[in-house]
């Protein structure tokens, strides 16, 4: 094996990854198990998970489904305990999972800022914490957050979901300060529009999406496998050095 498919390779790795069932964790999960990594897959909707799964062995990979609810701390402990019953150590999380209210800040209800918020922050707090432990004991570990374009800059009728992921961009950046004498790295993924079946119905009619992409110097939207390369590196050796980072994957919006 070459120098390059070392760095870029996951053989022996294994990786927890949230959101699974469709979209960019799907993608995630594909392309994680092509560079060799044996997975955990969680999500809500059991047969869109089975679908990931058998896409995931399909592709040549190893992989576990595990049916979660992270609505609650607790739910998402439980995934960490689970997982680790499985897998017996973890080298690579992924926090992919979440939710999105959208709403004018003056008519989004209580119930919709907790909801956003107990998914998007609160459970990858409680994973991480369940997971974090055995990655300092083994002396290495890969983080990946999948934070959003909108937790760096305001996004109107996202109040809920900018605060989420802007908090979980600022908990990356804390736990890669604790977590680095560890040799672990924690960085987060901030995607812009992303075509996933839910981006194409929100952002596929002309008249909603043109306007946006008009902001976006390469003039289109992304692709979920765009989003899964970018994982791959971060989970990989040839991002050893790379810690704390707010990685902005939107086509240079925020250049601009």
């Amino acid at each position: 094996m070459s120098d390059i498919q070392t760095r870029f390779s996951l053989a022996g790795q294994k990786a927890v990854l949230t959101g699974a069932s469709r979209g960019i964790g799907a993608a995630i999960a594909e392309v994680l198990a092509e560079a060799g990594a044996e997975l955990v897959l969680s999500g809500r909707d059991e047969d869109a998970l089975a679908e990931t799964l058998a896409a995931v062995e399909s592709a040549g990979g190893r992989g576990h489904a595990v049916s979660a609810d992270l609505t609650t701390p607790e739910g998402a402990r439980a995934l960490g305990r689970r997982a680790l019953e499985i897998l017996g150590s973890v080298d690579i999380l992924v926090n992919n999972a979440g939710v999105a209210h959208v709403a004018p800040f003056t008519e989004l209800t209580q119930e919709q800022w907790d909801a956003t918020l107990a998914v998007n922050l609160t459970a990858p707090f409680a994973l991480t914490q369940e997971i974090v432990p055995g990655m300092v004991a083994q002396g290495h570990g890969k983080i990946i957050n999948i934070a959003s374009q909108t937790g760096v800059i305001a996004a109107d009728d996202h109040a809920a979901y900018a605060a989420s992921k802007g908090g979980l961009v600022s908990l990356t950046k804390v736990l890669a300060g604790e977590l680095g004498r560890h040799n672990i790295q924690v960085n987060a993924v901030c995607p812009t529009v992303i075509l996933t079946p839910m981006g194409e119905t929100v952002w596929g009619p002309p008249e909603k999406g043109d306007p946006m992409k008009a902001k976006i110097p390469l003039g289109r939207f992304g692709q979920p496998v765009e989003v899964a390369d970018l994982v791959l590196y971060l989970a990989a050796p040839a991002s050893d050095f790379m810690t704390g980072a707010t990685v902005m994957l939107d086509g240079g919006y925020t250049a601009m």
